[in-house]
Parts: structure tokens; sequence; C-alpha cells
């Protein structure tokens, strides 16, 4: 009997998944040029799928990296000269504040204790902040911001760049684009595709700012950086040889999507989400970690487990073909995160329900 995967990254496949990837290989899909009609033709195709799915403005490009983890890199580079505001509640997103620092800025932030929210009337955002990071969905925690605290921010940040990781909520987070400037996720999430692809979603206001920046003399990258990106999308190709084989699959997996429809995808998505608070909410030893509901992920589930000890249920789980993931970091021993992507259908939400209920 196959694994069944709630873990939050690799996650489950994509139902189609595997018939993609046959008809990909029967087209030689991973022998094309990325300098061919051919692989044009799936970016284009792929850009296009995104922008009706996330409703993307007309000003906004999609372009490709190795990895969420290399976007932080090249957005603090391409738009940061000096000073980045970072919201700091949990693992990944103190990552991108250290990678800030890594690369010499003068980053700032606001922290909150694990498994908190912020309460967004105490944030100042000054006015030489020059890019806004908020995670929506922190994967380590399960702690996700609300999308109206997002528009709320990126309102206040009005001169300045507002930069969104989605990379464990994407597709189902409801942004708005015409108040975020960037936002970016890696396909081994809720998009169900093996690791190696990064996708970063950017307007004209970031590859402006990369410009100025240029122009003064600053390293933004090399042949990575923004306004080759934005260069070479344009054309839709890419400045180096990209994961043609995964951004194939990405857009088949987004025409899914789309015949899916988000509106549907998110309505699935906080249905088994509930099913999974209500199980935590009367369960013997588990509980959720995230105590104010207004924060919970509907994405990530992460229960604590009371006695501080997870090993012996997820082994026991593992017996039973289901594999889900342990804590993060301090947390490892003590939590069990849940995935609530579209591959882990309601039927197996439920399965493991019954499994943690007579576990």
């Amino acid at each position: 009997m196959q694994n069944i995967y709630f873990t939050p990254g690799p996650a489950a496949i994509f139902p189609t998944l595997s018939k993609h990837i046959q008809e990909a290989f029967e087209l030689q899909i991973p022998s094309i040029s990325h300098r061919s009609e051919t692989f044009r033709k799936i970016y284009q195709e792929c850009y296009q799928g995104l922008k009706q799915l996330f409703n993307l403005p007309d000003n906004t490009a999609v372009v490709f990296a190795s990895s969420a983890t290399e976007i932080w890199e090249r957005l603090i580079w391409s738009c940061v000269e000096n000073h980045s505001l970072h919201l700091i509640n949990g693992a990944f997103s103190k990552k991108f504040y250290e990678t800030a620092q890594q690369l010499q800025k003068k980053p700032s932030f606001y922290e909150v204790e694990a498994g908190k929210g912020f309460d967004i009337s105490t944030i100042q955002i000054e006015k030489n902040i020059e890019l806004l990071a908020l995670t929506h969905n922190e994967t380590s925690t399960g702690v996700s911001m609300p999308v109206e605290d997002i528009h709320r921010l990126a309102e206040q940040n009005e001169q300045g760049i507002t930069a969104l990781d989605i990379v464990s909520s994407a597709p189902y987070a409801a942004i708005d684009f015409r108040k975020v400037d960037t936002a970016f996720f890696s396909v081994q999430k809720s998009f169900g595709l093996p690791a190696g692809l990064g996708v970063w979603i950017v307007n004209e206001k970031c590859v402006k700012k990369s410009a100025i920046l240029e122009k003064k003399g600053l390293l933004t990258g090399t042949y990575h950086r923004l306004t080759q990106f934005w260069k070479y999308f344009e054309k839709f190709e890419t400045p180096s040889t990209p994961n043609v084989l995964a951004i194939y699959l990405l857009n088949k997996v987004t025409q899914d999507m789309l015949k899916m429809g988000i509106e549907n995808i998110r309505i699935q998505t906080e249905q088994k989400a509930k099913k999974l608070y209500d199980l935590l909410e009367n369960h013997d030893y588990l509980e959720a970690f995230v105590k104010n509901k207004a924060h919970q992920s509907k994405t990530v589930v992460v229960a604590n487990v009371k006695n501080g000890e997870s090993t012996s249920i997820l082994k026991k789980l593992k017996e039973k073909n289901m594999v889900v993931g342990s804590g993060y970091g301090e947390f490892k021993n003590a939590h069990l995160r849940i995935a609530n992507f579209i591959a882990n259908e309601e039927v197996y939400i439920d399965a493991l329900i019954n499994e943690l209920k007579n576990n």
C-alpha cells in the first residue's frame, strides 16, 4: 500500500501529476531548448494560467528561480539599498530577515512569540523602509496573517515595496495584487510538484527600484538580477537554462486548478481545515498550537502534543501508511504539522482524523 502524505513540503503529489509526467516524456519536454518556440509557448501559457489563478494585474510578471529561498536573496539584492522591515513569527520569516543581514543591509523587525500573530495597530512603517517583508502563512508554526491585515499594512507602505511569502498558502490565499508588489512560493507545497522550482510574482514597481539601484552602481545580482529576469520575461524566455520540465508541469497543474475553480479550492480547503481544528478542540492529547482562530492557518494545521512527545504518534500513523510532518526546529518532538493542501483530499483528511481519534 502506498503512503498518504500529510507533510507540509515536499508534500503529496497533485493527483494528475503522473499523467502529466508521462505526457511530458512522450513529448520529450526535458530535451527542448529554453530558446525554442515550444518553450516560449509553455512559459506564456503558464504565466497566463497563473495570472488568472491569482488574479494578477497586467503590470505583473512571473519569473522562475530554483526555490523560494533563492528568491529571498534575489529580492533583497534587487530592491533594498539599506532598509527592510520584517515581521517575524516563526523560523522562515526569521530566515528572510537573516538573509537581509547576510547581504549586509540594515533590516529591522517586529517579532512575536511562536504561535501568535501580530496586532498590526502596533506596527509603524517608517518612511525609510524600502521593503516590507510579510509572511501570509508561517509554515513552521501554522500561524496565518489575515489577508485584511496584509492589505492594510501594504496601504501604509505606499512608498516602499510590500513582499509576501505565500510558500505554503498559494493558491488558497486571496491576495489583492494591486496592493502587494511581489510574492513568491515553491511548487512542492500545495501545487504538489517535485521540489526545484521557485515562482516569483513581481510588478513594475520592483523592477524600477532595481534599475535605480543599478544606476547607482550597486550590485543587484548577476545574470539572475531582477532587471534581467524582466527583460527575458517580456519574450517568455529565461536568463539561463531553467527547469523546463517543472515549468511544463506547473502549467499543467495550474490548468487543472483553473478547471476546479479557485473559489471551490478555497471552500474545500476551509471545510477540511474546520474538520481538523474541530478534532483538536476535543482531543485528549492534541490541541491547536495557534490559539487565536483568526490566525490559524487553513493550509498547515499545527497540533501541539500535550505530553510533549510526538514521535510515537508519528510512528503509529506511519504504520498505517500515513506520513505526517513533525514539528519544526525547537518544536520537532512537540508538534504535528498536518498539510491541508489540494492533494490532501477530504477522504484522506477523514481517514487521518479517524486514526487520530482512535490512536
